[in-house]
């Protein structure tokens, strides 16, 4: 490995987020190298008191996933309705490469916070901003969250149950890490041209266009209905047009997820695991064309189900591994934070905690000839007030005055 630097090392983010999306961008840019400073107010960000939705304990030194979302940034405290909370902002501004929000339009305009408002004053910021959906439209101004604008709005929980059901289980960050990642690459385009050019740049983007996107293949094909075998959303996983694709229970009622999107390459292996070659000979439940065309391709589905179920899944493993059929175990959450192959590629962290260590998931950008990003816990609210408001030239007697007047925080147990 050689001794490269981290490549944002240098460059200089200003962070006034909460909750998920737009925070870790300022994560996985940290992890870059970049030095992060994170703006709260003195109630603190939301997603500090969000451990009991997710079963954890309600304890700022034990606070797993606000670790995940703002790892190795300096945290101040900063009251932006005060004037003077509004000279800090701006002073770190002035040295800053990028700026990061996901106040709603209405909120920045507000404040005078927009990007029209900065761009003049800071011509080379990268302004980057996250909404739920999106800087236009009649719904700008809704709050928004990955269940609703990414879950909801987008198709994703309306069409992907199985039919005559409910939508599934959702969890928290799904949404906002994929929108997360889209606004690091447009921030990371902007600020090289920054860089190049000494042109600054407004990145934008939204939980609803992320979730559409990443649904593209199937948003698009609904617009050709049902005239070339497609399948209206929701459906039942007996009219899948792979037969094979739905999840299949093992005997010891485990499930596999099987998956091959070429049909004559991947049906015919499949037969062969669970003993059922002479079907490849049936001129319907043989051929996809003539499955789908006849609306048989339920009795294949029914087959490869019941074919499954006569192994256990520890049989099944060195079958389907030998026949090159591509497969994966639907493991738990409490297998995966012990996925062998997971730690192999450092996809944890082991955090000491005051309640023993805990795995903690590293953003997934691995960079072969500079070291792993030190992973350090989110700093505490208010923790580095003192230090980033000394950085940018107040004295110790006004540090003290804007922190007595409520103007700055500092972190208290």
């Amino acid at each position: 490995m050689g001794d490269l630097k981290r490549p944002l090392e240098g460059v200089k983010v200003v962070e006034m987020a909460t909750f998920i999306a737009a925070p870790a961008v300022g994560r996985i840019l940290a992890d870059l190298g970049a030095e992060v400073v994170k703006i709260e107010s003195a109630k603190g960000d939301n997603l500090r008191f969000t451990a009991p939705n997710e079963g954890r304990p309600m304890d700022p030194h034990e606070d797993t996933n606000f670790d995940l979302e703002n790892a190795g940034k300096k945290g101040i405290v900063v009251d932006l309705r005060t004037e003077a909370g509004v000279e800090i902002l701006f002073k770190l501004l002035d040295e800053a490469d990028v700026f990061i929000t996901n106040w709603r339009p209405q909120a920045l305009a507000r404040k005078n916070l927009a990007y029209e408002d900065l761009k003049g004053r800071f011509p080379k910021l990268v302004y980057a901003s996250l909404t739920g959906y999106g800087e236009k439209g009649p719904d700008k101004d809704l709050p928004g969250f990955d269940y609703t604008a990414f879950f909801a709005r987008s198709g994703w929980s309306g069409s992907l149950y199985q039919k005559g059901t409910v939508p599934s289980n959702l969890i928290p960050a799904l949404g906002d890490h994929q929108a997360a990642l889209s606004l690091t690459v447009g921030i990371l385009a902007a600020l090289f041209r920054a860089k190049m050019t000494g042109q600054g740049e407004k990145v934008t983007t939204n939980l609803l266009h992320t979730a559409i996107w990443v649904q593209a293949f199937q948003i698009q094909g609904c617009q050709y209905g049902n005239e070339f075998g497609g399948v209206s959303y929701p459906f039942d996983r007996r009219d899948n047009q792979l037969p094979y694709q739905p999840a299949v229970k093992t005997k010891d009622d485990r499930f596999l997820q099987v998956m091959g999107p070429n049909f004559g390459i991947y049906y015919p292996l499949i037969m062969k695991a669970i003993g059922c070659e002479d079907l490849l000979d049936d001129p319907v439940l043989g051929n996809q064309v003539e499955m789908l065309k006849t609306g048989r391709v339920g009795e294949a589905y029914d087959i490869i189900q019941e074919g499954f179920q006569q192994k256990t899944l520890e049989e099944w493993v060195p079958i389907l591994t030998e026949l090159d059929i591509p497969f994966a175990v639907c493991q738990t959450y409490e297998e995966v934070v012990k996925d062998e192959q997971a730690w192999a590629n450092d996809v944890f962290y082991e955090m000491d905690y005051p309640r023993g260590p805990k795995a903690l998931v590293r953003t997934p950008i691995m960079l072969e000839e500079t070291p792993l990003p030190p992973y350090e816990k989110a700093p505490l609210l208010g923790e580095h007030t003192e230090e980033v408001l000394a950085s940018l030239g107040y004295s110790q007697e006004e540090i003290s005055s804007l922190i007595n007047d409520g103007v700055a925080g500092i972190w208290k147990e």
